[in-house]
């Protein structure tokens, strides 16, 4: 079998610039670019292949772009430098977040080569989440592992730039999101694996789902499974992103939704199920989250 660090000596390029409407951009999002290339050991990187002056990338000088891109290194090794990032070296597994306005640089390692891929994408959605904190400039190296689904949404959209069918950016943008959404979940995650901290939080929100309705203040749920009250909260909120209060909360408006669709029980019944001390208790609770009474949503089709 051939060695896995000879795998990089076949050079490969796949790129694509997609064209924009003004109905696509209405979208809040449009994909620009997407490729996929391999760089062997010694190769000269970039690649000479032909790019619009706007994309054009030299290594001496490094290059500013006027749109976000995630470019994903799968193997080899190498480095990366921005405006707001010392230069730092970048192993397998990586996605650089390059930044519209951003100064950036990055090269393989001449010893390793490495195998990338890259989405380029712009749009108010994007800087909605910027804005909020989500990506910023100062974080622009996301450490993920390889994760085969996250390489799966790059070739889905490759596979899409082919064709440019009618409405692919809308397709294909989307898949960026969902992109997105995946690297901050598996970079949230990466900071959990080697604690029982992660353990721990699933275990209380299962005891807790098993005891919705039943009289567990967070604080006897942390009693009941040996973890100190001030630690749980704070992990807990941490890790799921809500207290365990609200998250009682939502499980039983959960369970109500359940219960007024799924049973013949009476709305004062579900009250006393769900733990209220009355029916009207639980429709002030029920219509402060669904904006309807528990009667109205029961009768909806």
């Amino acid at each position: 079998m051939q060695p896995k660090s000879e795998l990089l000596m076949k050079k490969y390029t796949d790129l694509h610039y997609m064209p924009v409407t003004p109905r696509d951009e209405q979208w809040g999002i449009i994909c620009t670019t997407a490729g996929h290339q391999t760089i062997s050991p010694g190769d000269p990187y970039p690649p000479t292949e032909k790019h619009p002056n706007n994309y054009v990338f030299k290594k001496a000088v490094g290059r500013t772009l006027n749109e976000y891109q995630l470019v994903y290194i799968v193997e080899g090794a190498g480095w990366f430098e921005s405006t707001h990032c010392a230069r730092t070296s970048v192993q397998a597994g990586t996605v650089m977040m390059l930044f519209p306005g951003e100064w950036h640089n990055y090269a393989p390692d001449q010893k390793t080569g490495w195998k990338e891929y890259w989405i380029g994408f712009k749009g108010r959605y994007i800087d909605e989440r910027v804005d909020n904190g989500f990506f910023s400039p100062e974080h622009p190296l996301v450490v993920i592992g390889n994760d085969i689904q996250v390489e799966e949404f790059y070739l889905e959209v490759l596979r899409e730039a082919q064709f440019e069918k009618k409405n692919f950016q809308l397709l294909i943008s989307s898949v960026v999101l969902h992109l997105l959404g995946t690297i901050v979940f598996r970079q949230n995650m990466t900071q959990y694996e080697s604690t029982d901290i992660a353990d721990k939080i699933e275990a209380s929100k299962q005891f807790m789902r098993k005891h919705t309705g039943e009289e567990y203040s967070p604080e006897r749920v942390a009693r009941e499974l040996g973890f100190g009250y001030s630690w749980f909260r704070r992990m807990f909120k941490e890790y799921v992103g809500i207290s365990p209060a609200q998250y009682q909360l939502q499980l039983r408006y959960l369970r109500a939704r359940d219960l007024l669709k799924g049973s013949d029980l009476t709305i004062t019944e579900i009250a006393y199920e769900l733990g209220f001390s009355s029916g009207n208790q639980f429709s002030t609770f029920f219509s402060k989250y669904s904006g309807m009474s528990p009667r109205q949503f029961r009768q909806q089709e």
